[in-house]
């Protein structure tokens, strides 16, 4: 009996305690990744190359200079960004995507605008270009504003037989605020807004998202030193116009806003910076019987566009 035992011990098979080892071991291990998700595959190679190619375009500046491009991140601003009309260059898709409604949407969106060109990526391609942002599978890229030059938004007003009617920003750092401004000066037949280079709000997807399409076609200058682009306005017979809290009279009863005029609105704290605010030729303020103290800079500009535009007419 006991010799039996021992042959028995001696075939091959599972034996007892292994866990099922040798069962695991017979199991497959799935389907083979497709070759764009195989790292050392050429068809790998070749999708990483092509996103890095379109992602790394240069920027070329002209007179008004250019912006940098700019990443929307995410399923839902992407297709919120699409819906405004931001203007897009590239969609990036993560290759086997999960396909639901928002992606669905954004495809379909980017297709019917035309000349947005659709990218299939890896996953840490997009991780790359994103820093790791969790962009849940679709960024868009939105390409480099083409700004204007200041003295380009008066140019284009005379030669239209009509009188400048600029929007100027001094310290305004919120996109959404220089995007509403961008949609009251196009309401009020405004020729264009100036923004300074530095340390202040670009035009970016938000600022777009917030001027509702009309950025489109309502120009946006970028000033190197927007007290000399002022100063330049002066001289060309156009009066500057400031907002100020404090200011001497009322919006009212200024009546150089019915000519050529630039409307100068300070941030909402800081108000007019004082080299600015000494260039002005007016400062005037909005008076406000509900006891508020200030008002953010894209209803300021609302209201003194609102009364230059009564008195133009």
């Amino acid at each position: 009996m006991a010799a039996n035992n021992r042959r028995m011990s001696g075939k091959k098979g599972a034996q007892v305690g292994s866990g099922g080892q040798r069962r695991k071991g017979l199991e497959g291990k799935g389907p083979t990744p497709p070759a764009e998700m195989r790292k050392k595959h050429k068809k790998n190679r070749i999708a990483t190359a092509k996103a890095k190619q379109v992602a790394r375009r240069p920027v070329v500046r002209g007179r008004g200079g250019k912006g940098t491009s700019e990443m929307v991140v995410g399923r839902n601003p992407v297709v919120e960004a699409l819906r405004e009309g931001v203007p897009a260059s590239t969609l990036y898709v993560q290759q086997f995507i999960d396909n639901d409604e928002r992606v669905r949407e954004a495809l379909q969106l980017a297709a019917e605008r035309g000349g947005i060109n659709l990218m299939e990526a890896p996953r840490p391609e997009l991780d790359r270009m994103t820093n790791g942002l969790n962009h849940q599978g679709l960024v868009l890229q939105v390409p480099p504003y083409e700004y204007a030059h200041p003295e380009d938004l008066a140019a284009a007003a005379y030669d239209e037989g009509a009188d400048p009617l600029i929007v100027a920003l001094d310290g305004v750092t919120d996109p959404r605020n220089l995007g509403a401004v961008v949609r009251s000066v196009s309401a009020f037949g405004g020729h264009g807004v100036v923004v300074p280079e530095r340390r202040a709000a670009g035009m970016t997807a938000g600022a777009w998202k917030t001027s509702a399409g009309t950025a489109a076609r309502t120009p946006v200058a970028r000033a190197t030193n927007l007290t000399r682009a002022l100063e330049a306005y002066k001289k060309s017979g156009l009066t500057v116009v400031g907002l100020a809290a404090d200011g001497e009279a009322e919006v009212g009863d200024l009546e150089a806003l019915g000519g050529p005029v630039v409307i100068v609105v300070g941030s909402e704290g800081k108000g007019l910076s004082r080299l600015v605010g000494e260039t002005c030729d007016f400062r005037v303020r909005i008076p406000m019987p509900g006891g508020a103290e200030s008002l953010n800079a894209g209803v300021a500009a609302g209201v003194v566009l609102y009364e230059a535009a009564r008195r133009r007419a």
